[in-house]
């Protein structure tokens, strides 16, 4: 299997109590951790312990790039623990025995992270070793700060392009893929296939909140669409939301609200070889980085390729950008070996090597560009525009908010009633949306129930 950072927003009821519980706990960001950087002996013996969720052949790929650190630096061990999730990361620095080293695979919870102060402000070291945060692009620096507070480094990224079937694209006398949202609306009614009874046997572009990778924050960038003007929700005075929203309705409802349904109920799982893009049963989805290896691994036959995903006709000069997210490092509070932990975090996170050989292990986008010049950084076919994707200026992350991916919860649900067809008035119900999160955001952001 290779390893993949969750595709949906944490959308239950974790994301937010990582922000009421944490701050409830004690403690903003500016009261965890010593406050300075802590001085790393390189001669005195420690260890320490990190935390992440990879398991099986992914967490010896990270343990082998681990104990490339501790030939780097012999005093320090570390006992790598896989499997572990954001629930119990929580649990542990509640409980007061939290790992020195935690790897989150939700970026979306950097701002319950930093804002709470379960993870320390790493700024101190930051300043004091002169990391260049500049070397990430800006939208990577975005999700690992929360309101001036670093508290994370990021890891690997993925990003979000457009995959194609190029056998269903040559029958379709489909000579290239779309560019603008129009174009891929035209090639997904061109390139549908029905039975005789009217189903559907091949889908042109499936655009259901609910299906695979289609979900609201990886089309944003598409549309520009903000999620906030300033504290505010935006869900209702950006008009890309609207324009978002009718396209995918309009979509949905030209294949049948019924029909499609039914397809999607019989397409083979997302994370598994009875995929329905890889099976050839879609033409075109929306998909990270990660799928080249699964499809390596999983479908090599398959005749497929990669471009960035479509944008908003009026915005052409937007084309080529896309959505990203990563997994982020940080120290939790109340470590006990706060150097050597920096130290680990910023050779997994800045050290072109380490980059390089997860990032190709892994099948993720590495986070800066002389990993990715490495020559051992080895992706699969098919990976380079998902490398133009993440160092274009456009390309866009979810904000960081105390409530973690709460927001995103809030939108979805209103998405999965809009095209249901339970909505009769689009904006007033946007208004009703963005009034509950921002209820939500000032309950998060002062620091939720007693």
């Amino acid at each position: 299997m290779v390893s993949w950072l969750p595709r949906k927003p944490v959308v239950t009821a974790a994301a937010i109590a990582l922000a009421f519980g944490l701050s409830a706990c004690g403690g903003g960001g500016s009261d965890s951790g010593s406050g300075s950087a802590q001085k790393f002996d390189p001669k005195k013996k420690v260890t320490i312990t990190m935390w992440s969720g990879f398991t099986s052949r992914e967490l010896r790929l990270l343990d082998g790039v681990i104990g490339d650190f501790e030939k780097k630096f012999p005093n320090v061990t570390v006992n790598s623990v896989g499997g572990i999730n954001d629930d119990k990361i929580t649990a542990a620095i509640r409980g007061g025995n939290a790992p020195d080293v935690a790897l989150s695979f939700s970026s979306d919870n950097t701002g319950a992270f930093c804002s709470s102060g379960a993870w320390i402000d790493l700024q101190p070291y930051i300043d004091r070793d002169q990391v260049d945060i500049n070397a990430f692009p800006k939208a990577v620096q975005e999700y690992t700060e929360y309101q001036g507070t670093r508290c994370a480094m990021p890891l690997l990224a993925d990003d979000y392009g457009l995959y194609y079937n190029k056998d269903l694209f040559a029958k379709a006398g489909i000579k290239s893929p779309p560019k603008t949202i129009s174009e891929l609306t035209a090639d997904a009614k061109k390139l549908t296939q029905r039975g005789s009874d009217g189903s559907i046997e091949v889908a042109g572009y499936v655009p259901s909140d609910s299906f695979y990778e289609s979900v609201p924050a990886h089309y944003a960038p598409q549309w520009n669409a903000q999620w906030f003007d300033g504290n505010k929700s935006a869900v209702a005075s950006d008009p890309a939301w609207s324009d978002y929203l009718r396209w995918s309705k309009g979509l949905i409802d030209w294949y049948g609200s019924s029909d499609l349904t039914k397809f999607e109920a019989g397409a083979g799982a997302e994370f598994s070889a009875s995929n329905a893009f890889e099976n050839g049963k879609i033409a075109m989805m929306i998909d990270g980085e990660y799928r080249t290896a699964f499809i390596k691994a999983e479908h090599p036959e398959l005749n497929y390729g990669t471009s960035p995903f479509p944008v908003a006709d009026d915005l052409r000069n937007r084309y080529g950008a896309g959505y990203v997210t990563g997994s982020i490092v940080g120290i939790p509070k109340g470590s006990s070996n706060e150097g050597a932990a920096w130290e680990l975090i910023k050779y997994l996170t800045t050290n072109p090597t380490a980059l390089a050989k997860l990032g190709s292990g892994l099948a993720n986008v590495p986070t800066t560009k002389a990993a990715a010049d490495s020559p051992l950084f080895k992706p699969p076919a098919h990976f380079g525009p998902f490398l133009k994707i993440f160092t274009n200026p456009n390309t866009q992350t979810n904000p960081m908010k105390a409530s973690g991916a709460a927001y995103q919860e809030l939108f979805q649900s209103f998405v999965d009633k809009w095209e249901a067809g339970d909505v009769s008035d689009l904006h007033s119900s946007l208004e009703d949306v963005a009034s509950q999160i921002d209820a939500q955001e000032a309950n998060a952001a002062g620091g939720g129930p007693p």
